[in-house]
């Protein structure tokens, strides 16, 4: 293991540890947490996938879903210590794009609008929340440092630091009462 993986590989313990309260270790978490799982095995799948063996990669993130419930395509493009808590039901798609210090939780949709071989997917930005069962379609950009409702039906570019809500959703800037009212550490 090269130093940066092993470096990814505690970011993303200690992000687990960082935004989960109910994580009492990084023992814990390695053994125990299915978005880190399969945010680990995506990582060797989107390598895979981009030394041009498509095939095996695809396999490798279908087995990874068999086993955790997060799919992930291996194209998508993630950044650093994304952490998916309670995992059940993500779907990532292709061309997906997700900045660092990303939380998804349950149920959460990143999916295409089109069977066209275009950028299709949303790309979301450094430092967002996205509740549970909220869904993003299309290539949408949800600005960094948002928050994205659960059950939030997404379809529309959200502009940085707003609080997107609704089906479909809408979005407002964030305030300093959005984030202590709820509890979002962002």
């Amino acid at each position: 293991m090269s130093g940066r993986s092993f470096i990814g590989f505690r970011e993303d313990l200690d992000a687990a540890k960082h935004r989960d309260p109910a994580a009492r270790s990084r023992v814990e978490a390695a053994l125990t947490y299915p978005g880190l799982h399969a945010v680990w095995s995506y990582r060797i799948a989107h390598r895979v996938h981009r030394s041009g063996h498509r095939f095996t990669a695809r396999l490798l993130s279908q087995l990874t879903r068999f086993l955790t419930g997060v799919e992930i395509h291996p194209g998508a493009t993630i950044g650093r210590r994304l952490f998916i808590d309670h995992g059940s039901g993500v779907v990532i798609g292709e061309t997906a794009e997700i900045g660092d210090d990303v939380t998804l939780y349950h149920g959460v949709t990143l999916g295409g609008t089109t069977w066209r071989h275009v950028k299709r997917h949303p790309t979301v930005g450094d430092r967002v929340l996205i509740g549970a069962g909220a869904t993003l379609l299309g290539p949408i950009t949800v600005g960094a440092d948002s928050v994205v409702g659960a059950g939030a039906v997404v379809v529309h570019d959200a502009p940085p630091h707003s609080l997107v809500l609704g089906m479909p959703a809408t979005s407002r800037p964030r305030s300093p009462a959005d984030a202590s009212e709820h509890n979002w550490v962002i």
